[in-house]
């Protein structure tokens, strides 16, 4: 029985490597050795990344949040203290979108806040 060289399986699985390493740059487009390398190591940023995502979001929500919180004269710790001590819950998210769609609705958080952080 001859020995079977050119499978569809093997060929399949190659090609499924470089169809994922499409739009890479030179080599690492074109030949199987380097693509695997390469997708390995792309799955392997992609994998931490979704993790990351999360926590640079919140950073700049935060960040936000207290450039906002500072032009009223108030910082973000002390304006997180008084919406926990009113018991007003909002996240972040919706916290820096206000902020920077609806400052009249955030300046009267703000306010609130204030009162309740004992400043």
């Amino acid at each position: 029985m001859p020995r079977a060289v050119d499978g569809t399986r093997r060929k399949d699985r190659r090609n499924k490597i470089l169809k994922q390493a499409k739009g890479y740059w030179g080599r690492r487009s074109k030949l199987h050795r380097t693509a695997k390398d390469a997708v390995a190591k792309s799955l392997q940023y992609a994998y931490r990344d979704r993790r990351a995502r999360k926590r640079d979001f919140r950073r700049l929500w935060v960040t936000r949040i207290s450039a906002a919180c500072r032009a009223e004269g108030l910082s973000y710790s002390r304006f997180i203290e008084g919406l926990n001590k009113a018991d007003i819950q909002v996240n972040r998210k919706a916290l820096s979108n206000m902020a920077i769609e609806d400052p009249s609705a955030f300046k009267q958080l703000v306010e609130t806040a204030r009162k309740n952080a004992n400043v």
